[in-house]
């Protein structure tokens, strides 16, 4: 929706209806339908046409609101556990992410075609986060310093791509084995033994 003016809270509630039964239709049939997302959402096509102008708008909010999520969970994180636990857990998560990301594989290649900044987006969002967490590692003398949150995630970026059956409880390992080398330790220095 274009207009930067609130929704009101029947409008507010069918959006996020019609994100929620979006998600739930992307991850059940690459080929989900509109009128089939409306119907999940309990609103008329033209609702969802009043919130969303094409099936690609749609696509790429749901995506945006799945990283949105995500992205929230470094506060949180950080709030709950010490830097170090914050930074593995958010890691499993990011794996996760990628998960979701390929049970929506068709369906994101619907906006990859498009002028949508939301990859992007989403990327810069994620290293941000990842940033977060590793700052108070840092802080915390935990993680070793000089990483930022862009090399963490290309380096994911490389494990969550693997196309192998079982690539998700190889990418949880991998990732396991990357935290463990993003931890300071007193015998090799932050440098890492350089």
């Amino acid at each position: 929706m274009s207009s930067s003016r609130p929704l009101r809270a029947d409008a507010r509630r069918n959006r996020e209806n019609l994100l929620a039964a979006a998600r739930e239709a992307f991850l059940a049939a690459d080929d989900a339908h509109v009128e089939e997302i409306a119907r999940r959402a309990g609103v008329a096509v033209g609702t969802l046409y009043r919130h969303f102008e094409t099936r690609e708008a749609l696509v790429a909010e749901v995506y945006r609101q799945e990283v949105a999520e995500l992205c929230e969970a470094p506060t949180r994180l950080l709030a709950q556990h010490a830097p170090d636990e914050a930074l593995r857990t958010f890691l499993l998560l990011l794996v996760k992410h990628a998960a979701v990301g390929r049970e929506m594989g068709e369906v994101l290649e619907s906006i990859m075609a498009t002028d949508s900044p939301v990859f992007d987006d989403a990327r810069n969002e994620m290293a941000h986060a990842l940033d977060e967490l590793l700052a108070a590692g840092v802080a915390a003398g935990v993680v070793r310093s000089g990483i930022s949150g862009r090399i963490v995630l290309r380096a994911l970026g490389g494990i969550c791509g693997m196309r192998a059956n079982g690539w998700e409880d190889d990418a949880v390992r991998i990732a396991m084995i990357l935290y463990d080398g993003l931890r300071w330790s007193p015998t090799c220095g932050a440098g890492g033994g350089q």
